[in-house]
């Protein structure tokens, strides 16, 4: 079979065709290159897959009826690997044409008839390329967009780390304590195998889900005696505080619901909401253990870190009542099989 004709003078846009016919190529290079366009012809349609999958190519021109397969089986098969060449297919008869259900699931864009003129194939391609070059400007926007976006989601994201730090500088016993937090409750999502998103949200929620007591007074935050019951009220507040500053920017919508919901309880008794069981969102519940174990196993200025047999002891009991029971069972798990993991986190947070 002929190789192909290949022309690399042309910087446009560059046009692949494959046809068994060698005039047909023969003529449409001519015709394309007055154009403008880089044109490669080629005869073999198995040597053109290999070409789409090693070369960049903006349009396709392809006929049908070729061997040793056809023209819908070659886009079969480059559909597998490239979803966004523009294709063109070519026939002999309108009677020989795929069906359209085929055109359409091959996302093939256009077809006409084989003819002596190309006028209306260089029509076509012409259109191809037009929408070729609007779809290229919109992916251009769209990543400029991107990367606006990203550079506010960090510039946020630092001036709520900031926040963060604010907030535990107040108190040397719970430097760290957001860290660990964040760890814990992705170990337990890990386990419980949640998905890749979602061990996001519990990585980061764990980080800020205390960011509202930055609107605690210090009078209440570090007083070591035990809070009066107006004292206590005004701490309970730091979940809404916290959802409250985090509701400004869309990038942290999804861990609002840990930020306001990590110290409800399973059996409905605990706030803002005295939401229970399932009604508690999922990775609120998750942080709600990994919260709970830090506060037990990190040193406070009233008492020392409790012994971990007491805290293990401490979430059982606490099983349906406090936690939600698959998820006290899981931490317990590791625990008790991957402690190791546990205490690294201790290690570079304490």
């Amino acid at each position: 079979m002929r190789k192909g004709l290949n022309n690399d003078v042309s910087n446009g846009y560059k046009i692949l065709a494959v046809d068994d016919e060698a005039g047909i190529l023969d003529s449409l290079s001519i015709f394309t290159r007055r154009s403008g366009y880089n044109f490669t012809g080629i005869t073999d349609p198995l040597e053109a897959i290999e070409r789409i999958k090693n070369e960049h190519f903006d349009l396709l021109v392809l006929d049908f009826i070729m061997s040793p397969i056809h023209g819908d089986q070659v886009v079969e098969e480059i559909r597998k690997f490239n979803k966004e060449l523009y294709i063109l297919l070519l026939t002999g008869h309108k009677d020989l044409a795929p069906p359209l259900e085929t055109i359409r699931r091959l996302d093939i864009q256009g077809y006409c008839e084989k003819s002596d003129k190309f006028d209306q194939l260089l029509l076509l391609i012409e259109s191809g390329i037009k929408s070729i070059e609007q779809m290229n400007e919109i992916k251009e926007i769209n990543e400029r967009l991107s990367d606006a976006y990203d550079q506010l989601e960090k510039a946020y994201l630092e001036s709520v780390e900031t926040l963060r730090y604010t907030v535990e500088a107040k108190d040397s016993y719970t430097k760290g304590h957001s860290d660990r937090v964040s760890a814990y409750s992705v170990l337990i999502g890990e386990k419980l195998g949640l998905s890749d998103t979602d061990i996001k949200t519990l990585r980061i929620g764990g980080l800020f889900h205390d960011i509202g007591k930055i609107g605690i007074p210090d009078s209440i935050l570090l007083k070591e005696q035990k809070l009066t019951d107006q004292e206590y009220s005004e701490i309970k507040n730091h979940p809404s505080i916290g959802a409250h500053i985090l509701s400004n920017a869309t990038i942290f919508k999804d861990i609002i619901p840990i930020v306001l919901y990590h110290h409800e309880r399973f059996d409905g008794r605990g706030y803002p909401k005295m939401l229970a069981g399932e009604q508690i969102p999922l990775l609120a519940r998750i942080t709600a253990v990994a919260d709970t174990f830090d506060a037990m196993t990190s040193k406070r200025s009233y008492r020392d870190a409790m012994p971990l047999d007491v805290v293990k002891e401490e979430i059982r009991n606490c099983s349906g009542t406090q936690f939600d029971p698959q998820i006290a069972s899981t931490f317990l798990d590791i625990l008790e099989n991957d402690f190791d993991k546990i205490k690294n986190i201790q290690d570079n947070t304490l």
